[in-house]
């Protein structure tokens, strides 16, 4: 699931035990991520530190979006179907977001949505080729600064997670396999889901 050895569960200090433990109480299993993550603690924490802070002055369903465009800029299979499948269980729908995956445009996604997805798909796609005019249509329709910043830091933080997961071979865990198979295919845009483990140990309970 990963080119970098997993985690000691029991290495000394507590701190991968910590982590595990953590995922296996908010998600019935030890994500992928976290097994890679957890080789360095301070790391895996001041990456949730910065998500946090960076969620906080968003909407969930703003954040998601933004985070979903740039994971399908940059072919990420994980952050796709990570927060695909929130925003399809929780904001848009599954049919909205698998259009949007597949490049269609969808009815279930507002003016602002769109501009937001554009945007971020902008700063994954390339940061240095961008001008201020890419932040006109966000302006024009109502948001501040501060709120087309929150898009751009949402992109940004997605480019540097991204990049880590991909250039460490960590795959999806294998619990997406169970996504309806139209979304699950749109949102598979990188690397394969992982099979399930023999012994379940990635399974939610």
């Amino acid at each position: 699931m990963s080119w970098i050895r997993e985690a000691a569960e029991d290495e000394p200090g507590g701190a991968v035990a910590a982590a595990f433990e953590k995922d296996r109480a908010t998600r019935g299993y030890v994500a992928n991520l976290t097994r890679l993550l957890a080789n360095r603690p301070t790391v895996l924490d001041a990456w949730i530190g910065l998500n946090g802070a960076i969620k906080a002055s968003m909407s969930p369903r703003r954040y998601e979006l933004a985070t979903l465009a740039a994971a399908l800029r940059l072919r990420s299979t994980y952050c796709a179907l990570a927060h695909g499948s929130i925003l399809a269980e929780h904001h848009v729908g599954a049919e909205a977001v698998r259009e949007a995956a597949e490049g269609h445009d969808t009815v279930q996604l507002s003016p602002i949505d769109r501009a937001v997805m554009d945007l971020a798909d902008k700063v994954a796609a390339g940061a240095a080729d961008m001008t201020e005019s890419d932040l006109t249509e966000l302006r024009d329709l109502g948001l501040d600064d501060g709120e087309i910043l929150d898009v751009i830091l949402a992109a940004s933080a997605r480019c540097f997670f991204s990049s880590v997961l991909d250039s460490t071979g960590t795959q999806a865990d294998a619990v997406f396999q169970d996504l309806d198979p139209a979304l699950r295919d749109a949102l598979t845009v990188g690397r394969p889901i992982a099979a399930p483990d023999p012994v379940g140990r990635h399974l939610a309970s």
